[in-house]
C-alpha cells in the first residue's frame, strides 16, 4: 500500500463515498432521461463530467504525465468504462430483462477479488471472500423480483457479466498506471476525455445526421449527473491508489444500495420493502467485515 495512505480505513471510506456518488449520480441521470433520448444523455453527463476535470487540469497534472507510456493503458479505460461496459448492459437488460441482468451485474465484487489476486497479487483472506459474497447476495437481492420467463438465448448471460468483468478490468488498469503515473486526477481526466470523444461520435449518428438537441428541461439534471460521476470516479481511483483491489471493488458495488435507498428515502420513489431490508441485513455487515479485515 503506497505511503501516502496513513490509515487503513481511508480506502473503505473512498470506496463507500465512490459508491454514493455513483447512486446520486443515477437518481439525477433518471430525472433527466424524462426530458432526453439516451445518446443525447450520455454525451452531456459525459461532457460535463470531462469539462470539470479540464477546469481543474492545470492544478493537478504535471507535463512529464503527458509522455508516459502509460497513458496509453489510461486512454484504455476510456473505451471500456463507461462506453464498452454500458453497451454490453444495456444489450444484456434487453435480451434478458432487468431482473436477470441487473443480478448477474451484481457479480463484479467477484471479478474484483480473483483479478486482484490473479493480476496485482494482492492477499486473499476468508473475510474478504465473505464480505464480497455477502455484497454479491444483496445486490442480487435488490435486483431479483421472481417474474423472469426463458425466452432467450444462453450466450446472452454473458452480457450483463462481460459489463461487471469490463468495469472491473478498469479498475485493475486504473491502479496498474498510477504504478507510473501516481496521479488519480489524472486517471480520471484521460478516461473521461477519451470517453467524451466516443460518445461525440455516436451522439452524430450516421453520416449526415444532426444529432438532437443538447439542451432541454433535462439538461440541467445531467450536467449534476456527469459532476457526480466525475466526483465518484476521483475517489474511486483515490481508493485504488491508496488500497487493494479485492477491498475496493466490492465496497463500490455497494452503489445499488445506495441508489434504492437514495430513491425510497430522498426522493420519494417507494416505501422501503423486504428485499431492501435484506439487502441492508447482507450489506452492512459484509462492507464492516471488509473494512475491519481488508
Amino acid at each position: 500500500m503506497p505511503s501516502s495512505c496513513n490509515n487503513d480505513f481511508i480506502p473503505v471510506l473512498l470506496s463507500l463515498a465512490a459508491a454514493f456518488l455513483f447512486a446520486t449520480g443515477i437518481q439525477f441521470a433518471r430525472m433527466g432521461l424524462e426530458h432526453i433520448d439516451t445518446r443525447t444523455a450520455t454525451l452531456t453527463q459525459i461532457g460535463a463530467a470531462s469539462v470539470l476535470y479540464w477546469i481543474a487540469a492545470p492544478l493537478f497534472v504535471e507535463a512529464w504525465f503527458l509522455a508516459s507510456p502509460a497513458i496509453v493503458l489510461l486512454a484504455a479505460i476510456g473505451l471500456f468504462r463507461p462506453f464498452l461496459s454500458a453497451n454490453l448492459a444495456m444489450a444484456g437488460t434487453h435480451l434478458l430483462g432487468p431482473t436477470i441482468s441487473s443480478t448477474l451485474s451484481s457479480t463484479a465484487p467477484l471479478f474484483g477479488v480473483l483479478l486482484g489476486v490473479v493480476v496485482l497479487g494482492e492477499s486473499l483472506t476468508l473475510p474478504l471472500i465473505s464480505g464480497a459474497l455477502g455484497i454479491v447476495m444483496g445486490v442480487a437481492c435488490l435486483s431479483w423480483k421472481g417474474d423472469v420467463t426463458r425466452a432467450w438465448p444462453l450466450w446472452a448471460l454473458t452480457l450483463p457479466v462481460g459489463a461487471a468483468l469490463i468495469r472491473t478490468l478498469a479498475q485493475v488498469f486504473a491502479k496498474i498506471g498510477m504504478e507510473s503515473i501516481p496521479s488519480p486526477f489524472f486517471v480520471g481526466l484521460v478516461g473521461y476525455t477519451v470517453s467524451f470523444a466516443i460518445a461525440l461520435l455516436a451522439a452524430r449518428g450516421p453520416v449526415g445526421r444532426r444529432p438532437e438537441r443538447l439542451w432541454t428541461p433535462g439538461s440541467k439534471w445531467l450536467v449534476i449527473t456527469g459532476a457526480c460521476y466525475g466526483f465518484a470516479i476521483l475517489s474511486l481511483n483515490t481508493a485504488l491508489q491508496c488500497g487493494q483491489l479485492v477491498v475496493v471493488s466490492p465496497i463500490v458495488a455497494c452503489s445499488p444500495l445506495f441508489s434504492l435507498l437514495l430513491g425510497r428515502l430522498v426522493f420519494r420513489e417507494r416505501t422501503i420493502d423486504r428485499r431492501v431490508v435484506v439487502a441492508v441485513v447482507l450489506v452492512v455487515p459484509s462492507v464492516v467485515l471488509i473494512a475491519l479485515k481488508g
